[in-house]
């Protein structure tokens, strides 16, 4: 399983004007290459009149899965700048759209680089950054007598409760930060007198929004 990484939360939106020339970029999340390029045909049936729907993406683990299209621009000052902008902001599983409209002025093949690299940054803030961090769910089983207080010390840690579910006896579900599972087996084993069971049952990224 990945270990933690930055994308985006999801859909954004975001419109700039350099010289003239509007420039719309449209960033979302894409796990696989199908979801990147189906997004890409979306923008592109959006905008069937527009000058330029230059695209790039970056998808997988390893960022194995890497592309640039520069759609009828210069070769290279559309395409690639904007692929940089996602390494250079370490984004996986990502893609990108800026859509141009021509205004009339010439910008130049430095003045494309710069507008593309800008309105995908643009589109970027607009979609919001987030951090998955991997997490496992921890269930604490106890006896009813150890709910209270287990709960309690739980909410007011570090920890997040998930769920806790009854039955005979009483599972309490924590997500808990990878790495963090030795540290918290040992602070529950002690806080319940040794009078718990407690075990891994899955594995699940939590997603923070980076500022």
């Amino acid at each position: 399983m990945r270990k933690d990484y930055n994308t985006v939360k999801g859909f954004g939106e975001r419109e700039i004007v350099i010289s003239k020339s509007r420039f719309i970029g449209y960033v979302n999340r894409a796990e696989t290459e199908e979801e990147a390029l189906l997004f890409i045909e979306s923008i592109k049936k959006k905008h069937p009149s527009a000058t330029h729907n230059c695209s790039c993406y970056m998808v997988g683990e390893h960022d194995q899965i890497q592309k640039a299209n520069d759609d009828g621009e210069p070769s290279g000052t559309a395409g690639v700048p904007m692929l940089e902008v996602l390494k250079k902001q370490g984004l996986k599983d990502t893609v990108v759209v800026v859509t141009r409209y021509f205004g009339g002025i010439k910008l130049g093949g430095g003045g494309l680089i710069r507008a593309y690299g800008k309105a995908t940054t643009e589109g970027i803030d607009a979609a919001k950054v987030v951090e998955r961090k991997l997490h496992h769910v921890m269930k604490i089983s106890i006896d009813y007598t150890w709910l209270g207080k287990v709960e309690n010390e739980v909410r007011n840690s570090n920890y997040s409760l998930a769920e806790i579910q009854y039955a005979e006896g009483v599972d309490v579900l924590v997500e808990v930060l990878k790495d963090e599972e030795e540290a918290f087996t040992n602070w529950v084993t002690e806080l319940t007198n040794g009078q718990s069971t407690i075990t891994c049952i899955d594995k699940k990224f939590i997603e923070f929004i980076v500022e």
